[in-house]
């Protein structure tokens, strides 16, 4: 199938472009109002446009991937559903609420929409929902994420074609936390088949000088009583343990290092809760979560079985802004 990008930043250059070549798509299309973008994408062989609009009026796309900073996927989202095009945008849905109902309304009637939580896809996660799921270590008590990373106010990520909209208030909604800590709310929702409730959020303003979160810790249960709990940071040396997923239950725990992430691989092992005896469970290592996404949309836009949903993403949205909105007043 045929992608077309919107915003070929450093996400979509270096991992979803080559996620959609793993997983036997083709991306033929790019829209970015930057010349260097546009540039860098003819390079590859191509066709570059400065508007969405324009890219869809091309003829050249099958589905769209929505990788623009937060506050600019309102506009894409609104082209690609009136053109009838598939689309699957980046996480979060949008810099606001405000915004991200919009899109909502976009989409209700139109075509597939999914969000960009390629997480819930990694395949050591897939595992462990399976795990889960199969009650390989009984009834699931909690969950614990670190997640986090290094992003000074001079990060850049592709030698300065891209300024770090991450750290911007208005085009990101945010900082550390509305970056990172929605893929472990989505993924834990995923883990136990429930959403979570009653989320609470504190922030920290740290070490980096800039006017978001540089840092967060994430408190929460589901729907059923499992508790949840989540560090996200910008303020993290990259050299330290920083990517770890732990599901605890009542006959043991499984334990993810270096899965939560961009990359393929990492490890995975189930520790017994009678023994402490810890057994390395195998999953496809070669295989990136970005890879593995677009496979799952393509096989949806297919009319396959499928796991993206708008309401869905929207309800976390919500919990997620309550209590975001609710943390950013206490700094």
């Amino acid at each position: 199938m045929r992608w077309g990008i919107v915003g070929f930043g450093w996400v979509a250059r270096d991992y979803m472009a080559p996620g959609i070549v793993a997983a036997g798509g083709t991306v033929t299309a790019v829209a970015d109002p930057s010349p260097a973008s546009r540039a860098r994408a003819e390079q590859l062989g191509i066709a570059a446009f400065e508007t969405t609009e324009a890219m869809l009026a091309s003829g050249l796309c099958d589905l769209v991937y929505i990788a623009t900073p937060n506050d600019a996927h309102l506009a894409p989202v609104r082209a690609c559903a009136a053109a009838g095009i598939p689309m699957l945008c980046e996480k979060p849905i949008a810099a606001s609420l405000e915004q991200g109902e919009a899109m909502a309304a976009a989409v209700v009637d139109g075509p597939l929409y999914g969000t960009a939580f390629d997480q819930r896809h990694h395949p050591a996660h897939r595992r462990i929902a399976e795990g889960v799921a199969d009650d390989a270590i009984g009834r699931p008590v909690a969950i614990r994420i670190l997640y986090a990373c290094w992003v000074d106010p001079d990060w850049t990520p592709d030698g300065g074609a891209h300024d770090n909209w991450r750290a911007d208030p208005i085009r990101a909604g945010g900082g550390a936390v509305i970056d990172l800590a929605l893929h472990g709310l989505d993924l834990a929702e995923r883990l136990l088949g429930e959403p979570l409730v009653d989320l609470s959020i504190a922030l920290q303003c740290r070490i980096h000088a800039y006017a978001v979160d540089d840092g967060g810790m994430l408190g929460a249960r589901s729907a059923s009583g499992v508790l949840f709990q989540s560090h996200v940071a910008y303020n993290c040396a990259e050299n330290l343990p920083r990517r770890r997923l732990e599901v605890l239950g009542e006959r043991g725990l499984l334990i993810a290092t270096d899965t939560m992430g961009q990359t393929a691989g990492g490890t995975l092992v189930q520790q017994c809760g009678s023994t402490g005896v810890q057994t390395p469970l195998a999953f496809d290592t070669a295989t990136s979560p970005f890879a593995a996404q677009a496979a799952a949309f393509m096989a949806a836009a297919r009319g396959g079985p499928h796991d993206f949903s708008m309401p869905r993403d929207l309800a976390l949205m919500r919990l997620f802004d309550r209590a975001y909105q609710e943390a950013r007043s206490c700094l």
